[in-house]
């Protein structure tokens, strides 16, 4: 499959989601090296009391862009992807502008899969890195 019907695959599914509400947008596949790249813009929608990002809300772009990105391996037709693990360290604050998560995966095994999520600003500064692990369950039939 083209890249392009990749993302928009990915787009088409966002609709009444905690993505379409945080304006999570996919922008880049490698479905050959395991990598998925998402942008979240940064405004009130997504701050905390202080005017800062959201702690929360770089773990929902996290969590979003590495489960979607196990689909790349792990057809959602036959298998649940369920996010099991998730840990970030928060190392720049940022109050408004756009944040761009790339998900590279760490492991591809036959249940498991990890992932590194590195989320940055729009001038390439780390904002967040992340590790997901996620459960690749086989639907009951």
């Amino acid at each position: 499959m083209e890249k392009s019907e990749i993302l928009q695959q990915f787009n088409a599914i966002r609709s009444n989601t905690l993505l379409e509400t945080l304006e999570i947008k996919y922008i880049d596949v490698d479905p050959i090296n395991g990598m998925l790249k998402a942008s979240m813009p940064v405004n009130s929608r997504v701050h905390q009391p202080m005017g800062l990002l959201h702690g929360g809300a770089s773990a929902a772009l996290a969590e979003s862009v590495g489960s979607a990105a196990s689909c790349l391996f792990a057809d959602p037709k036959e298998f649940a992807i369920l996010g099991i693990e998730i840990s970030c360290n928060h190392i720049k604050s940022i109050k408004e502008g756009m944040v761009i998560a790339n998900a590279n995966i760490l492991h591809k095994g036959r249940t498991t899969h990890i992932w590194e999520i590195r989320i940055e600003d729009q001038n390439g500064n780390l904002v967040s890195h992340c590790k997901l692990t996620n459960l690749i369950k086989p639907l009951k039939k």
